[in-house]
Protein backbone atom coordinates (compact mmCIF):
# COMPACT_ATOMS: atom_id res chain seq x y z
CA UNK A 1 0.00 0.00 0.00
CA UNK A 2 0.95 3.53 -0.27
CA UNK A 3 2.75 5.30 2.98
CA UNK A 4 0.78 8.09 4.17
CA UNK A 5 4.12 9.46 5.98
CA UNK A 6 2.47 12.79 7.13
CA UNK A 7 -0.58 14.77 7.37
CA UNK A 8 -0.44 18.77 7.83
CA UNK A 9 -2.62 21.69 8.27
CA UNK A 10 -1.89 25.15 7.96
CA UNK A 11 -3.94 28.58 7.33
CA UNK A 12 -2.99 30.36 3.99
CA UNK A 13 -4.14 33.88 5.23
CA UNK A 14 -2.90 36.81 3.30
CA UNK A 15 -1.86 37.94 7.08
CA UNK A 16 0.85 34.60 7.13
CA UNK A 17 2.53 36.60 3.84
CA UNK A 18 2.94 40.11 5.61
CA UNK A 19 4.27 41.44 8.54
CA UNK A 20 2.04 42.10 11.41
CA UNK A 21 2.38 46.19 10.77
CA UNK A 22 1.15 45.14 7.18
CA UNK A 23 -1.90 43.81 8.96
CA UNK A 24 -3.68 47.12 9.03
CA UNK A 25 -4.71 46.78 5.32
CA UNK A 26 -6.46 43.44 5.76
CA UNK A 27 -8.83 45.64 8.72
CA UNK A 28 -9.39 48.25 6.52
CA UNK A 29 -11.03 45.60 3.96
CA UNK A 30 -12.81 44.16 7.29
CA UNK A 31 -14.22 47.26 7.68
CA UNK A 32 -15.77 47.50 4.58
CA UNK A 33 -16.91 43.98 4.31
CA UNK A 34 -20.71 44.62 4.03
CA UNK A 35 -21.19 40.67 4.44
CA UNK A 36 -19.16 39.57 7.98
CA UNK A 37 -20.09 35.74 8.62
CA UNK A 38 -21.14 34.75 12.11
CA UNK A 39 -21.44 31.32 13.16
CA UNK A 40 -24.60 31.57 13.43
CA UNK A 41 -24.90 32.29 10.23
CA UNK A 42 -25.60 36.15 10.55
CA UNK A 43 -23.94 38.25 8.09
CA UNK A 44 -23.38 41.90 9.46
CA UNK A 45 -21.12 44.79 8.39
CA UNK A 46 -18.95 46.41 10.71
CA UNK A 47 -20.51 48.83 12.21
CA UNK A 48 -22.97 46.59 12.90
CA UNK A 49 -20.68 44.18 14.30
CA UNK A 50 -19.47 46.73 16.55
CA UNK A 51 -22.30 47.88 17.82
CA UNK A 52 -23.01 44.37 18.80
CA UNK A 53 -20.10 43.52 21.05
CA UNK A 54 -18.25 46.92 21.71
CA UNK A 55 -14.05 47.34 20.97
CA UNK A 56 -13.73 44.04 22.82
CA UNK A 57 -10.45 42.45 21.27
CA UNK A 58 -9.29 46.38 21.53
CA UNK A 59 -5.90 44.75 23.52
CA UNK A 60 -5.58 42.28 21.18
CA UNK A 61 -4.50 44.46 18.33
CA UNK A 62 -1.98 46.41 20.26
CA UNK A 63 1.47 46.24 18.16
CA UNK A 64 3.47 44.65 20.42
CA UNK A 65 0.68 41.58 20.09
CA UNK A 66 0.36 41.58 16.94
CA UNK A 67 3.98 40.83 16.59
CA UNK A 68 4.45 38.10 19.17
CA UNK A 69 1.68 36.59 17.16
CA UNK A 70 3.46 36.81 14.05
CA UNK A 71 6.51 35.60 15.30
CA UNK A 72 4.60 32.22 16.34
CA UNK A 73 2.49 31.82 13.27
CA UNK A 74 6.01 32.04 11.32
CA UNK A 75 7.95 29.78 13.57
CA UNK A 76 4.90 27.11 12.82
CA UNK A 77 4.78 27.84 9.63
CA UNK A 78 9.01 26.85 9.59
CA UNK A 79 8.09 23.99 11.57
CA UNK A 80 5.62 22.46 9.21
CA UNK A 81 8.47 22.65 6.78
CA UNK A 82 10.92 20.75 8.48
CA UNK A 83 8.07 18.59 8.94
CA UNK A 84 7.82 18.12 5.44
CA UNK A 85 11.83 18.00 4.93
CA UNK A 86 11.98 14.94 7.17
CA UNK A 87 9.16 12.91 5.64
CA UNK A 88 10.94 12.89 2.84
CA UNK A 89 7.43 11.91 0.85
CA UNK A 90 7.09 11.27 -2.94
CA UNK A 91 4.20 13.26 -3.42
CA UNK A 92 1.84 15.97 -1.57
CA UNK A 93 -1.92 15.72 -1.72
CA UNK A 94 -3.03 19.33 -1.06
CA UNK A 95 -6.34 19.57 -0.29
CA UNK A 96 -7.49 23.65 -1.16
CA UNK A 97 -10.32 25.51 -1.66
CA UNK A 98 -10.64 27.27 -5.45
CA UNK A 99 -12.02 31.39 -4.96
CA UNK A 100 -12.44 31.74 -8.65
CA UNK A 101 -8.70 31.00 -9.66
CA UNK A 102 -9.49 27.76 -11.53
CA UNK A 103 -13.14 27.67 -11.81
CA UNK A 104 -16.21 30.04 -11.76
CA UNK A 105 -20.12 29.93 -11.75
CA UNK A 106 -19.99 28.49 -15.52
CA UNK A 107 -17.74 25.26 -13.88
CA UNK A 108 -17.57 24.51 -10.25
CA UNK A 109 -17.46 21.04 -9.35
CA UNK A 110 -17.93 19.76 -5.91
CA UNK A 111 -14.63 18.04 -6.08
CA UNK A 112 -12.09 18.01 -8.69
CA UNK A 113 -8.86 16.32 -8.78
CA UNK A 114 -6.03 17.65 -11.06
CA UNK A 115 -4.04 14.74 -12.77
CA UNK A 116 -1.72 16.54 -15.36
CA UNK A 117 2.02 17.02 -15.12
CA UNK A 118 2.69 20.45 -14.36
CA UNK A 119 0.68 22.94 -12.19
CA UNK A 120 0.48 26.30 -12.95
CA UNK A 121 -0.62 29.61 -11.01
CA UNK A 122 -3.04 32.10 -11.75
CA UNK A 123 -2.01 35.27 -12.54
CA UNK A 124 -4.57 37.27 -11.59
CA UNK A 125 -5.44 40.42 -9.53
CA UNK A 126 -1.70 40.33 -7.30
CA UNK A 127 -0.62 40.58 -10.85
CA UNK A 128 -2.48 43.95 -11.72
CA UNK A 129 -0.13 47.30 -12.55
CA UNK A 130 -2.05 48.98 -10.17
CA UNK A 131 -1.98 47.03 -7.56
CA UNK A 132 -0.81 48.48 -4.05
CA UNK A 133 2.48 46.98 -2.77
CA UNK A 134 1.25 45.12 -0.18
CA UNK A 135 -0.77 42.93 -2.56
CA UNK A 136 1.78 42.15 -5.06
CA UNK A 137 3.44 40.85 -1.69
CA UNK A 138 0.53 38.71 -1.13
CA UNK A 139 1.09 37.37 -4.57
CA UNK A 140 4.44 36.75 -4.00
CA UNK A 141 3.57 34.59 -1.01
CA UNK A 142 0.64 33.01 -3.02
CA UNK A 143 3.13 32.44 -6.23
CA UNK A 144 0.31 34.49 -7.91
CA UNK A 145 2.09 37.98 -8.29
CA UNK A 146 2.49 36.18 -12.38
CA UNK A 147 2.39 32.42 -13.25
CA UNK A 148 4.84 29.89 -11.71
CA UNK A 149 4.88 26.41 -12.53
CA UNK A 150 5.55 23.24 -10.17
CA UNK A 151 6.09 19.56 -11.12
CA UNK A 152 2.60 17.89 -10.82
CA UNK A 153 2.26 13.92 -10.55
CA UNK A 154 0.09 13.23 -13.33
CA UNK A 155 -0.17 9.27 -12.60
CA UNK A 156 -0.35 9.20 -8.57
CA UNK A 157 -3.89 12.23 -9.80
CA UNK A 158 -4.66 9.75 -12.03
CA UNK A 159 -4.60 6.81 -9.47
CA UNK A 160 -6.69 8.66 -6.85
CA UNK A 161 -9.69 9.68 -9.48
CA UNK A 162 -9.80 5.67 -10.13
CA UNK A 163 -9.34 5.05 -6.84
CA UNK A 164 -12.05 7.13 -5.35
CA UNK A 165 -14.62 6.79 -8.13
CA UNK A 166 -14.50 2.60 -7.01
CA UNK A 167 -15.38 4.24 -3.51
CA UNK A 168 -18.27 5.55 -5.24
CA UNK A 169 -16.60 9.75 -4.82
CA UNK A 170 -17.82 11.16 -7.89
CA UNK A 171 -15.07 13.19 -9.24
CA UNK A 172 -13.99 15.58 -11.69
CA UNK A 173 -10.98 15.87 -13.53
CA UNK A 174 -8.94 18.50 -14.68
CA UNK A 175 -5.78 17.67 -16.63
CA UNK A 176 -4.25 21.21 -17.84
CA UNK A 177 -4.26 24.89 -17.28
CA UNK A 178 -4.63 26.47 -21.04
CA UNK A 179 -4.11 30.40 -20.08
CA UNK A 180 -2.70 30.74 -16.65
CA UNK A 181 -3.51 34.78 -17.40
CA UNK A 182 -7.17 33.72 -17.75
CA UNK A 183 -7.44 30.87 -14.91
CA UNK A 184 -4.88 28.56 -12.66
CA UNK A 185 -3.84 27.03 -9.45
CA UNK A 186 -4.47 29.70 -6.74
CA UNK A 187 -3.87 30.96 -3.40
CA UNK A 188 -4.44 27.11 -1.46
CA UNK A 189 -1.61 25.82 -3.68
CA UNK A 190 0.60 28.30 -4.23
CA UNK A 191 1.26 29.53 -0.30
CA UNK A 192 1.98 25.51 0.75
CA UNK A 193 4.63 25.26 -2.40
CA UNK A 194 5.79 28.70 -2.32
CA UNK A 195 5.91 28.56 2.35
CA UNK A 196 6.52 25.35 3.01
CA UNK A 197 8.44 22.92 0.85
CA UNK A 198 11.57 26.10 0.27
CA UNK A 199 12.35 25.23 -2.94
CA UNK A 200 12.28 21.35 -2.99
CA UNK A 201 10.52 20.76 -6.07
CA UNK A 202 8.21 18.10 -4.49
CA UNK A 203 5.59 16.34 -7.26
CA UNK A 204 1.95 17.98 -5.86
CA UNK A 205 -1.61 16.37 -6.69
CA UNK A 206 -3.76 18.81 -5.95
CA UNK A 207 -7.50 17.97 -4.69
CA UNK A 208 -9.90 21.36 -5.05
CA UNK A 209 -13.42 21.12 -2.72
CA UNK A 210 -15.66 23.84 -3.08
CA UNK A 211 -16.33 24.99 0.43
CA UNK A 212 -17.48 28.51 -1.17
CA UNK A 213 -19.72 28.44 -3.16
CA UNK A 214 -23.26 27.14 -3.08
CA UNK A 215 -25.77 25.07 -4.45
CA UNK A 216 -23.48 22.45 -4.42
CA UNK A 217 -20.84 22.60 -1.23
CA UNK A 218 -20.64 19.61 0.20
CA UNK A 219 -21.44 19.00 4.54
CA UNK A 220 -18.73 18.31 7.05
CA UNK A 221 -20.10 14.78 6.88
CA UNK A 222 -20.07 14.13 3.29
CA UNK A 223 -16.12 15.86 3.21
CA UNK A 224 -15.16 13.43 6.09
CA UNK A 225 -16.58 10.45 4.27
CA UNK A 226 -14.86 10.96 1.04
CA UNK A 227 -11.32 11.93 3.44
CA UNK A 228 -11.65 8.18 4.60
CA UNK A 229 -12.08 6.91 0.99
CA UNK A 230 -8.98 8.78 0.30
CA UNK A 231 -7.38 6.55 2.89
CA UNK A 232 -8.55 3.43 1.59
CA UNK A 233 -7.36 4.32 -1.79
CA UNK A 234 -4.07 4.47 -0.59
CA UNK A 235 -4.51 1.58 1.12
CA UNK A 236 -5.25 -0.17 -1.97
CA UNK A 237 -2.46 0.98 -4.22
CA UNK A 238 0.44 -1.85 -4.40
CA UNK A 239 3.63 0.26 -4.27
CA UNK A 240 4.52 2.07 -1.49
CA UNK A 241 4.58 5.52 -2.47
CA UNK A 242 5.52 7.91 0.45
CA UNK A 243 2.24 10.17 0.54
CA UNK A 244 1.63 13.71 2.32
CA UNK A 245 -1.27 15.44 2.96
CA UNK A 246 -2.07 18.65 3.33
CA UNK A 247 -5.25 20.64 4.98
CA UNK A 248 -4.68 24.09 3.34
CA UNK A 249 -6.87 27.14 4.39
CA UNK A 250 -8.97 28.03 7.37
CA UNK A 251 -10.02 28.57 10.15
CA UNK A 252 -13.07 30.84 11.32
CA UNK A 253 -12.88 34.24 9.20
CA UNK A 254 -13.92 36.71 8.30
CA UNK A 255 -15.20 37.31 12.30
CA UNK A 256 -12.50 35.23 14.59
CA UNK A 257 -14.71 32.44 16.47
CA UNK A 258 -12.11 30.80 18.88
CA UNK A 259 -14.50 28.95 20.37
CA UNK A 260 -15.47 27.26 17.34
CA UNK A 261 -11.94 27.08 16.33
CA UNK A 262 -10.57 25.30 19.45
CA UNK A 263 -13.20 22.85 19.46
CA UNK A 264 -12.58 21.71 16.03
CA UNK A 265 -8.34 21.28 16.59
CA UNK A 266 -9.58 19.44 19.63
CA UNK A 267 -11.90 17.72 17.79
CA UNK A 268 -9.02 16.81 14.98
CA UNK A 269 -6.44 16.08 17.88
CA UNK A 270 -9.14 13.49 19.68
CA UNK A 271 -10.72 11.82 15.95
CA UNK A 272 -13.70 12.89 17.04
CA UNK A 273 -15.82 12.07 14.11
CA UNK A 274 -19.16 12.31 15.69
CA UNK A 275 -18.01 16.19 15.96
CA UNK A 276 -16.28 16.22 12.45
CA UNK A 277 -18.94 14.89 10.51
CA UNK A 278 -21.78 17.07 12.36
CA UNK A 279 -20.21 20.35 12.02
CA UNK A 280 -23.41 22.90 10.88
CA UNK A 281 -23.30 24.33 7.64
CA UNK A 282 -24.03 27.97 9.05
CA UNK A 283 -20.76 27.81 10.61
CA UNK A 284 -18.95 27.45 7.72
CA UNK A 285 -19.96 30.35 5.73
CA UNK A 286 -17.34 32.35 3.71
CA UNK A 287 -13.55 31.51 4.54
CA UNK A 288 -14.64 29.64 7.40
CA UNK A 289 -15.54 27.00 5.32
CA UNK A 290 -12.48 26.36 4.50
CA UNK A 291 -12.10 24.67 7.71
CA UNK A 292 -14.09 21.54 5.24
CA UNK A 293 -10.48 21.32 3.56
CA UNK A 294 -9.21 19.99 7.55
CA UNK A 295 -12.43 17.86 7.61
CA UNK A 296 -11.46 15.92 4.61
CA UNK A 297 -8.32 15.50 5.50
CA UNK A 298 -8.82 14.30 9.31
CA UNK A 299 -10.85 11.47 7.33
CA UNK A 300 -7.56 10.87 5.16
CA UNK A 301 -5.01 10.55 8.20
CA UNK A 302 -7.19 9.31 11.11
CA UNK A 303 -5.09 6.32 12.16
CA UNK A 304 -1.86 8.91 12.64
CA UNK A 305 -1.88 10.91 15.80
CA UNK A 306 -1.82 14.42 16.17
CA UNK A 307 1.77 15.36 16.74
CA UNK A 308 1.62 19.06 17.74
CA UNK A 309 -0.69 22.14 16.65
CA UNK A 310 -0.35 26.00 16.84
CA UNK A 311 -3.56 27.98 17.06
CA UNK A 312 -3.63 31.82 17.27
CA UNK A 313 -6.49 33.92 16.71
CA UNK A 314 -5.49 37.02 14.85
CA UNK A 315 -7.86 39.66 15.55
CA UNK A 316 -7.31 42.87 13.52
CA UNK A 317 -10.14 45.32 14.42
CA UNK A 318 -11.70 45.92 17.70
CA UNK A 319 -15.18 43.94 17.26
CA UNK A 320 -12.75 40.96 16.39
CA UNK A 321 -12.21 40.93 12.75
CA UNK A 322 -9.93 38.48 11.33
CA UNK A 323 -8.96 34.87 11.38
CA UNK A 324 -7.96 31.79 13.23
CA UNK A 325 -4.58 30.41 12.11
CA UNK A 326 -3.67 27.22 12.82
CA UNK A 327 -0.81 24.76 12.10
CA UNK A 328 -0.87 20.68 12.99
CA UNK A 329 1.24 17.90 12.01
CA UNK A 330 -0.12 13.79 12.29
CA UNK A 331 2.72 11.30 11.87
CA UNK A 332 3.33 8.03 13.27
CA UNK A 333 5.19 8.37 16.53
Amino acid sequence: MAQLVLGIGTSHSPLLALSSSQWVHRAEVDRGNPELNLSCGRRLDYAQLLAEVGPLYEAEISAAVLADKEKACQQALDRLADELAGAAPDVVVIVGDDQSELFGPHNQPTLAIFHGGQLDTFEGKYATADAPAWMRQVGEGYLMERSHQAPADAAFGRRLIEGLMREHVDVSSVAHVADPRQAGFGHAYGFVIKRLFRERRMPVVPIMLNTYYPPNVPTSARCYDIGAALRRTLDAMPDDTRVAVVASGGLSHFVVDAALDRRVLRALAEHDVDFLRSVPPQALQSGSSEILNWILVAGAVAPLPMAWCEYQPLYRTPAGTGVGVAFCAWRAP
